[in-house]
């Protein structure tokens, strides 16, 4: 089954409520009325009314019941500004919690912490700090989880992947591998795939020596200790992870290489590299960032993002939420 048509499934199983903070973006409006009429989303968008009315209308996007929220008019904002202030535990001041609740993304991760909405959508706007900075101070990470991560889905006709860090990570040290590692393997879960974790390198086995190689290698034996129930294996260049007779004939004992379907990249430079590559020359759909690892569903759009990228990030982020 396609990625898509699994996930609109998923997200039926029980309607959830997604924040989108960027109420009068056209892309927004025409996805949140795509989503609604689906039945698959109940949105929320943030914004005057008037101006997300008349966004709408110029669009000829028919909102019907979705919600709109007036940040400046809230009747619980006396509420959210206390609890705000009470997570920060005195890294801000009542006034400089008061000037973050003037942003979408902060008033938008205020009502998922509120339990108001189940996850939120932004980015079509604002960078990926603006979403992941509120995230991270207010939704925090999932219990035994320190940090959080970007997977890309890849999909080409019946062939789906998982490749991480693809986002947020720069240079993640052991600990974060195996960490990013079980997150993945745990949105391989989403999508029905039963996970074969490949912890890449430019070494299969001890082929190659070096800091970086042993940064995977010890990062595998973290995923062993951890997650011993997780299929694994690495050190492993991506032939060897991805082509039988390759992972045959360079790591003949592993149960992983050669059959992977969830690749650990060493660093974030060679994990966006790839996913571009693999998208542009190999035509695969990469669908993403997926942000693994918080407490609630938040998810980045790019800037460039289409209607349609909207939508499906919209049913992507109600399957996660139907997963917690």
């Amino acid at each position: 089954m396609k990625v898509f048509e699994l996930l609109k499934n998923k997200a039926l199983e029980n309607k959830k409520t997604i924040v989108f903070p960027e109420g009068t973006d056209s892309r927004i409006l025409e996805a949140a009325s795509k989503l609604n009429a689906g039945g698959f989303v109940e949105p929320i968008l943030l914004g005057k009314p008037e101006q997300v009315t008349a966004a709408a209308q110029k669009e000829h996007i028919d909102l019907g019941s979705i919600e709109i929220i007036d940040m400046d008019n809230y009747e619980h904002f006396d509420k959210m500004l206390a609890d705000l202030e009470t997570l920060r535990n005195g890294k801000n001041t009542t006034d400089e919690c008061r000037k973050m609740l003037t942003q979408p993304s902060y008033f938008g991760t205020m009502l998922v912490y509120e339990k108001i909405a189940d996850g939120m959508v932004s980015g079509a706007t604002h960078s990926t700090a603006d979403t992941v900075r509120p995230a991270l101070q207010i939704i925090k990470t999932k219990k035994n989880m320190k940090r959080v991560s970007g997977a890309m889905i890849m999909e080409k006709d019946n062939e789906k992947y998982i490749f991480a860090d693809c986002a947020i990570n720069i240079d993640p040290d052991s600990e974060t591998l195996a960490e990013i590692a079980y997150q993945s393997a745990q949105t391989a879960k989403m999508l029905d795939i039963d996970p074969k974790v490949a912890m890449l390198s430019f070494s299969t086995k001890g082929s190659a020596q070096g800091p970086m190689v042993e940064k995977v290698v010890k990062a595998t034996e973290i995923m062993h200790e951890k997650h011993p129930e997780i299929a694994c294996d690495g050190e492993l260049q991506f032939d060897a992870a991805f082509v039988p007779s390759v992972g045959q004939a360079k790591a003949p004992n592993s149960k992983v290489a050669g059959h992977a379907n969830v690749f650990i990249f060493p660093e974030l430079q060679s994990g966006n590299i790839a996913y571009k590559v693999a998208q542009r020359m190999g035509n695969y759909q990469a669908v993403g960032p997926v942000l693994q690892g918080l407490a609630a569903p938040i998810n980045d759009l790019s800037r460039g993002a289409s209607s349609e990228d909207v939508f499906l990030l919209g049913i992507l982020t109600a399957a996660q939420a139907n997963m917690e």
